[in-house]
């Protein structure tokens, strides 16, 4: 580890929470139907395709009807998505003529991507053509982020409100999520990624002579408008099948550190809308405090155990760290920081393959998704999962002093500690019982690269990631079977959904109750002592439920190192 490393990482954190507040007040006033510097121009857009769409913009919604317009509004998604992937061959804007995807991998791809996981069983540029790319793929991208926005803003509505039936309007929060925030900073961030270098064109692939004389053929297409969103909205699905480690999709060092810094961003600035809308900021700053602490540490376990390499390295006199299966164009310490911000966030783009870390250092990646995908987490997705942690944590202060637990004004009681705990179970549900079957399946196993403890994580990190709609993979196991794009759909559908629903009826429920005045026995939920006590609570739940998989996994790959075998 070096001065200069450890530099790179402060100022990324630095710019990012030097960013939370200005947009975070720029959204509160979007999801309150406040005016903004973009309503001039986009107010009678909105307005118009609510006249189109028959949706009144001052109706709102109970947390029931609310959950289902989210549930059909995605089968749409995955019609579409579906549909174009298997028919593709008959469309236009195939200029590679790409065949048609079969069935389950077409199946697989649509769960992915309406759930905002984009887990890839497919390389991009020799698997789906441009219409496919950019009506399929980038326009989910823009939905599926502005879903989950729109969750957290109904769930911070269901904290911030007293006595009401109701938590908003589902379209009119995608409406203004994707064309007041998504939108605007999309369409700026690619023109910047142009500039980079990165590929936005729907001529044809070029074909090059390369100087032994061989005919190479160099995909490009519409590349920039895909990564801005899939940065930005925490998607993670890669144009190309390297995704961010290929030099189209990721240029230079400032795109680098630009793509990181996107991908924190608004789950990030969510904390401050969170602070705003229930009228104290230090609330949101607070959330973020725990973030940031679970951040920093995940960063410096990954950093140093890149930065030592391995015995075996050191053995052979390698001493300059682990380089194995990153680019040298980011070096060890922005590919650690990219590792860590990916599956902090709940994005899964990667610039370097997870596989080549070490065994600590790719179970960081590991344990940030295991948490809960909640150090910033996927764009609403992350603020939403650690409000479930939260609640979890004012419980537990309840039971310590024996009365009732409240938050920002809101008794916490039996329903919603029962919601918040059914939330947070189905996940190890699907990242355990998947991995249980899938190592002991004769086909599943045979998908497997390496054996022992480093296969066994192969397979632990592929669930874990699609439970926790992350989408990066550890590398090393072939997905695109029938089982694995099954079973791996099905972890994708009900890692997302199945914490939506109790999620939204926790909104439900607080929206109704009456708000409390803060008292001498009400617990201080702004300081350093809430902030332990929540990283404490994510940490022994974490701890308790996947320690035993971890042991089996990256940890006892590493003992195993140190004594002389490797894997």
């Amino acid at each position: 580890m070096t001065v200069i490393g450890w530099l790179q990482i402060v100022v990324f954190f630095a710019i990012v929470v030097a960013l939370v507040k200005p947009l975070g007040g720029y959204m509160t006033r979007v999801f309150n139907g406040e005016r903004t510097f973009l309503s001039p121009v986009l107010r009678p857009v909105e307005a118009g395709m609510y006249r189109i769409s028959g949706v009144d913009e001052t109706r709102e919604q109970h947390w029931l009807t609310y959950t289902v317009a989210m549930l059909l509004f995605h089968v749409g998604g995955v019609l579409i998505i579906y549909g174009l992937m298997r028919l593709q061959a008959f469309l236009p804007l195939n200029p590679a003529g790409q065949s048609a995807v079969a069935e389950d991998l077409s199946f697989n791809t649509a769960i992915s991507f309406i759930t905002n996981t984009n887990w890839q069983n497919y390389g991009g540029e020799s698997t789906l053509s441009y219409l496919t790319q950019m009506v399929g793929l980038t326009h989910q991208n823009f939905l599926s982020a502005a879903t989950g926005i729109a969750l957290a803003v109904a769930l911070i509505r269901g904290f911030s409100r007293a006595s009401v039936g109701t938590i908003g309007n589902f379209w009119v929060d995608v409406v203004r999520c994707t064309l007041y925030v998504l939108l605007p900073i999309c369409i700026v961030y690619a023109l910047f990624l142009v500039s980079q270098g990165m590929p936005q064109t729907l001529g044809d692939y070029v074909e090059a002579t390369t100087l032994e004389g061989a005919r190479q053929t160099i995909a490009v297409g519409p590349v920039a408008s895909q990564v801005a969103i899939k940065m930005l909205g925490t998607n993670g699905g890669g144009f190309f099948n390297t995704n961010a480690a290929h030099p189209f999709e990721n240029p230079t060092a400032l795109s680098n550190f630009v793509q990181m810094l996107s991908i924190f961003v608004l789950g990030a600035a969510l904390t401050n809308v969170f602070g705003r809308m229930v009228g104290n900021q230090r609330q949101g700053w607070a959330i973020l405090a725990v973030m940031g602490v679970l951040f920093f540490a995940g960063v410096a376990v990954c950093y140093w155990a890149e930065a030592s390499g391995t015995s075996t390295l050191q053995a052979l006199g390698l001493s300059g760290g682990n380089m194995e299966g990153k680019e040298v164009r980011f070096g060890i310490v922005a590919s650690s920081l990219f590792a860590v911000v990916t599956t902090a966030a709940s994005c899964g783009a990667v610039d370097a393959m997870h596989d080549s870390f070490t065994a600590l250092g790719g179970m960081i990646p590991l344990i940030n998704m295991q948490l809960g995908e909640i150090i910033v987490g996927g764009v609403g997705a992350g603020l939403y999962g650690m409000l479930l942690f939260v609640i979890l944590a004012i419980f537990v202060a309840g039971l310590m002093v024996g009365r009732t637990p409240e938050y920002v004004g809101k008794k916490i009681e039996t329903r919603e500690v029962k919601m918040a705990m059914l939330a947070i179970l189905v996940l190890p549900l699907m990242y355990l019982g998947w991995t249980a079957v899938a190592v002991v399946y004769p086909p599943a196993v045979a998908s497997m690269a390496n054996a022992g403890p480093h296969g066994f994580t192969e397979v632990l990190y592929a669930y874990t990631s699609s439970t926790g709609n992350n989408g990066s993979a550890f590398g090393g196991l072939t997905g695109n079977t029938f089982f694995y794009n099954l079973t791996l759909a099905s972890a994708m559908f009900v890692g997302r959904f199945f914490m939506i629903i109790p999620a939204m009826a926790i909104a439900g429920s607080l929206a109704a109750k009456k708000s409390v005045a803060a008292s001498v026995g009400t617990f201080p939920t702004t300081g350093g002592l809430f902030v332990g006590l929540v990283v404490g609570v994510i940490l022994i739940i974490g701890g308790l439920t996947f320690f035993p998989a971890l042991a089996l996994g990256p940890i006892v790959e590493h003992l195993a190192m140190n004594a002389g075998n490797v894997f």
